[in-house]
């Protein structure tokens, strides 16, 4: 008969713990009326970095203008802030003031 080692015959017992996943904080980006970035650009902005439809974007560029600001998008932090950075970047290239904030929701 082969020798077999020595066999702990303590069972472990694995539970499973149940781990509850946080929505991440969400975060708005928001735009800021200045008097050099033209209404279009803020048009182009809001579809190619916020991926908005032009109906929306135009809205959106209308309440920047009339009421000094207005609403990009929700996102969670990183999302708003890659965002807004963009389109910073965007408008610095084409020497446009526009100002993107990032605030919590």
């Amino acid at each position: 008969m082969p020798e077999f080692p020595d066999i702990d015959h303590d069972i472990e017992v694995l539970t499973e713990s149940e781990t509850k996943l946080e929505k991440p904080k969400l975060f708005k980006v928001l735009l800021h009326n200045d008097d050099f970035t033209t209404m279009e650009f803020v048009v182009f902005v809001l579809e190619y970095v916020f991926l908005r439809s032009a109906p929306e974007a135009f809205g959106i560029m209308l309440k920047v203008h009339n009421e000094g600001v207005g609403l990009a998008g929700v996102y969670p932090y990183e999302i708003a802030n890659m965002k807004s950075e963009k389109a910073m970047n965007l408008a610095k290239a084409r020497e446009y003031p526009l100002l993107c904030t990032v605030e919590e929701e």
